[in-house]
């Protein structure tokens, strides 16, 4: 299962690929807004946005190209590891 997630906190990009791999998941990062990010997320099985961490700008990008891929975009207000464990749960299961 590919997974990309938007938003977090830069300093938790390796507890975020830590718990990815536990679950068997490939994972894209993006805490910041880069210029092509659109073209960079390419076709993931999930999306998963830490709203309070993230832009509304990546949110629309991230929903519009979660739209064009057919992916499920899972919204989380808090961007912990327990949180990430607890939506790769639900959604691995």
């Amino acid at each position: 299962m590919s997974v990309v997630i938007i938003g977090g906190h830069d300093r938790m990009v390796c507890q975020y690929k830590k718990v990815c791999k536990q679950f068997n998941c490939k994972a894209k990062i993006f805490t910041q807004m880069s210029a092509s990010l659109s073209k960079q997320i390419g076709s993931p099985d999930l999306i998963v946005l830490f709203t309070n961490t993230v832009s509304h700008k990546m949110v629309r990008c991230a929903v519009e190209e979660a739209g064009r891929c057919n992916a499920d975009v899972i919204r989380c207000h808090t961007s912990s590891k327990n949180a990430l464990e607890e939506i790769l749960e639900n959604a691995c299961a």
